[in-house]
């Protein structure tokens, strides 16, 4: 093996080739920091560029801007909370809440270490690994493929927010979610209303921006000011290596995670960056910083997510299945060159093989090394009032989301499931297991259905799957019992309490009063919506029902469980349904968002677009009128330009 690695090397260090992967490396970049666009539209954009270069130029300049989308799609995810890609979506949370403490640079610059060190651990755990991948795969059938992605999304959804069953709710309904549009299994469409655009179910790009994209910047928009609450400590680079090297073993269990979990299909760096953020909090003696600013979250998914992105090609390397869409469209590049993926691809194209990996380790260290010297500079942002940000950040969340399908219903979804998205973060519900099971939604669907088919119900007897199934029945177990044991410390206590004077519990601040109002009208939605869904599921065919049953009927006891928690807490502190003036304000900059889309349906993208963004930088940003026309008539032409670069139709009205 070693002889073909120095090959390789010696191959993709030649001018052109260099300049190719550089120049993949800058669009994976840019189109990382832009959110909704990532991986897929870096590599998509630069797709129609291979039939120019040889193999060894274009694949090299595809892998630079594949390996590099997740370490700079931390800018987005920390300074706004927008994850740039599903898999970022731990870093959005942890490094979200460090932003608003003024540590920005701290969290961005351990989020980069991180990247270049699981993409360097990747690359020789991947190296090692090769050998033995092919025999471990073929281990695994369709039964035990449907049982990780299971303990993918348990992890995903009990390890985030207060309650578990909200986080269970939340992963359930983002189940629910992807199953809209065709049944994989059978010849009917679910869930599609007598509406055409939802025959091809929803986009996963349009989910990730409305439920975390639009909610965020609509909260920061309301709030006015900068990102953070304080001035933004710029400490460089320090603190964050600082932290890196204190987690440093962290780092490595996540990459090895993330390699792991890039090498078996249907998994992926979105279940795999979970399973990773799991076991930091599993792992840590002191967990009540996660979810509030905790750089070992940061530090152990992204160390996964950088590198599953190498070891998503492995499944496609060798039995021509991607281990995502950046992958996807890798494999089709493959095919332009004319080189057949399969078991024996390793041996006969053993130089095409340690090129791939060699592109991506200079392009994950590079990546990182160029995000890590800006930092300081970048994060100096969070002291910008945000509406100067949130201009941009929105008209690209809309080009984002326009560009999945290229059809105005894209935009009228981005709203409803951002409205969505902000009735979750101000409940208190977790958004993250939503978006982790929508992704795995299909891949679950399709092996659910191929177990069945094969084997029956006596899959779930299968040795394999009842290793695995541990993985969720010894967390649950444990859990209950320290459930049952703090249950009875409880009613102990409680006859001593009932001799104690009038003791009352302290009312709830007014936005614990705002939060618990939300939970409980998102409590009651869900669970109308819920049951609903079980209504028209039933209806279906037998093969086209088997998830959405599995979703729903889970989905509605949860739901109402979360929705008696709620209640039991509203009695017991004595609250009032009340709504904040925070809460009001972010609904009036969501009637604007909506008036925004009803605007480009009908007098076209540019005239409403312009009428909105002026009115952020007038009223919100209080920019001068010529400085706000100027910064205005600026993104609207890099908008154009843009849309005209990704051969994008901007909608043109009803009117027009």
């Amino acid at each position: 093996m070693l002889g073909p690695a120095i090959d390789a090397f010696g191959l993709l260090m030649e001018p052109m080739r260099l300049l190719a992967l550089f120049g993949g490396m800058l669009a994976g970049l840019v189109f990382g920091i832009l959110p909704g666009l990532g991986g897929v539209a870096a590599v998509s954009i630069l797709l129609p560029f291979v039939y120019a270069l040889d193999s060894y130029s274009g694949l090299a300049m595809l892998l630079g801007a594949v390996s590099v989308v997740y370490t700079s799609d931390t800018i987005t995810s920390v300074l706004v909370g927008t994850p740039g890609s599903p898999a970022s979506a731990p870093t959005a949370i942890e490094g979200h809440a460090l932003a608003k403490q003024g540590r920005a640079a701290e969290a961005m610059g351990v989020a980069f270490i991180a990247s270049a060190i699981g993409g360097i651990a990747g690359v020789l755990l991947l190296t090692l690994a090769i050998p033995i991948a092919r025999p471990l795969v073929l281990l695994l059938g369709t039964a035990e493929l449907f049982m990780l992605a299971l303990v993918g999304l348990f992890y995903a959804s009990s390890l985030v927010g207060s309650s578990r069953a909200k986080g269970l709710a939340a992963g359930v309904l983002g189940l629910a979610l992807g199953t809209i549009g065709p049944a994989a299994n059978a010849a009917e469409f679910r869930f599609t209303f007598g509406q055409a655009y939802l025959l091809d179910g929803l986009s996963l790009v349009v989910l990730a921006l409305g439920m975390f994209g639009v909610a965020e910047v609509i909260s920061m928009l309301a709030r006015g000011g900068g990102i953070a609450h304080e001035p933004v400590k710029l400490v460089g680079w320090r603190d964050g290596f600082a932290d890196a090297i204190k987690h440093r073993w962290l780092i490595l269990r996540g990459s090895l995670i993330g390699v792991v979990g890039g090498m078996i299909p249907a998994v992926g760096a979105t279940a795999s960056t979970w399973v990773a953020y799991s076991h930091a909090v599993r792992s840590a003696k002191d967990r009540s910083r996660f979810g509030h600013g905790d750089e070992r979250g940061i530090a152990a998914a992204e160390g996964a997510n950088n590198a599953t992105v190498i070891a998503d090609l492995v499944p496609a390397m060798l039995f021509s299945v991607p281990g995502g869409p950046a992958a996807a469209i890798f494999l089709g590049a493959l095919y332009i060159y004319r080189y057949y993926p399969g078991p024996r691809f390793v041996v006969d194209h053993a130089d095409v093989m340690f090129l791939i990996i060699w592109s991506c380790a200079i392009g994950s260290v590079l990546g990182a090394i160029i995000c890590f010297l800006l930092t300081p500079w970048i994060a100096r942002l969070t002291a910008i009032r945000f509406g100067i940000v949130a201009a941009p950040l929105l008209l690209v969340m809309v080009l984002g989301s326009y560009q999945a399908t290229y059809h105005i219903g894209d935009l009228f979804v981005l709203v409803l499931l951002g409205f969505l998205g902000w009735l979750m973060k101000r409940g208190g519900w977790p958004r993250a297991p939503a978006l982790v099971g929508f992704v795995l939604a299909k891949p679950m669907e399709q092996n659910f259905w191929l177990a069945i088919q094969l084997h029956g119900w006596t899959w779930l007897t299968r040795p394999a799957v009842l290793v695995i199934s541990l993985l969720i029945v010894v967390p649950v177990a444990i859990q209950l019992w320290r459930g049952l044991r703090e249950l009875y410390r409880v009613r102990t206590g409680a006859a001593a309490a009932r001799t104690a004077p009038d003791a009352q519990a302290a009312p709830p601040a007014p936005e614990e009063k705002a939060s618990l109002t939300v939970s409980l009208v998102l409590g009651s939605l869900l669970s109308a919506i819920f049951a609903y869904a079980l209504w028209q599921a039933v209806g279906f065919l037998p093969d086209a029902r088997l998830l959405p049953l599995l979703a729903i009927v889970p989905g509605v006891a949860l739901a109402v469980t979360a929705l008696a928690q709620d209640v039991f807490v509203f009695k017991k502190t004595g609250a009032r349904l009340a709504v904040t003036g925070d809460v009001g304000a972010e609904l009036v900059q969501f009637t604007y968002l909506a008036l925004l889309i009803a605007g480009v349906w009908t007098l076209g993208f540019f005239p409403a677009t312009a009428v909105y963004l002026l009115g952020i930088l007038f009223f919100v940003a209080r920019m001068r009128a010529a400085s706000a026309v100027v910064y205005a008539a600026a993104l609207l032409a890099a908008a154009y330009e843009l849309a005209s670069l990704m051969n994008m139709r901007l909608p043109a009205g009803m009117l027009f």
